[in-house]
């Protein structure tokens, strides 16, 4: 129907009028490739999160190919797709701002441009990957980030075996 893409739209026109870090231009959200710094970022920490929460989902004994807002099949696990969209903003687009807003990352030295796409380079990599696992031991709800993870993946195994117990996703507050 174009709702969650006219809504995205409106998401990252704002997202963008967040930024401030010198030389970080957003526009509009562009992947396959990613077409700029923030793309970039965002498109890399979506996969590092995706990651994560694909390894927390088989630990759980979940199948992760089976999900209930995305199509899985042979190469796509869609529960770890339905889970990632709680964290998407909170976790991710948050630390892509920070990143950008203090100039923790820079946009001469740590991406580059190939194939038609830019990517975060080896000390960007670096940069991106500290800054995620320190954001992830900030304190959420009086708990690291991470706990909060496991939880909800945790919280969405009940609901599987138990669907009386009713999943209620992460809310940004």
């Amino acid at each position: 129907m174009g709702l969650e893409e006219a809504g995205a739209a409106s998401y990252f026109a704002a997202f963008g009028e967040c930024l401030t870090g010198e030389g970080f231009v957003f526009l509009a959200r562009s992947r396959r490739p990613p077409g700029n710094p923030i793309n970039a970022m965002l498109s890399f920490g979506y996969q590092v999160l995706w990651n994560h929460l694909l390894t927390l989902i088989e630990l759980q004994g979940l199948d992760p190919y089976y999900g209930c807002l995305h199509q899985g099949h042979e190469h796509h696990a869609a529960l770890a797709s339905d889970l990632i969209e709680e964290f998407r903003a909170s976790i991710v687009d948050s630390l892509v701002s920070s990143l950008a807003n203090r100039e923790l990352v820079s946009v001469v030295d740590d991406f580059e441009y190939h194939d038609g796409g830019c990517y975060l380079n080896q000390s960007g990599r670096r940069k991106f990957l500290q800054a995620f696992l320190q954001w992830m031991e900030e304190s959420v709800e009086n708990q690291p980030c991470r706990n909060l993870l496991s939880q909800q993946v945790i919280a969405y195994k009940r609901f599987v075996y138990d669907p009386s117990r009713m999943y209620s996703p992460y809310l940004i507050r």
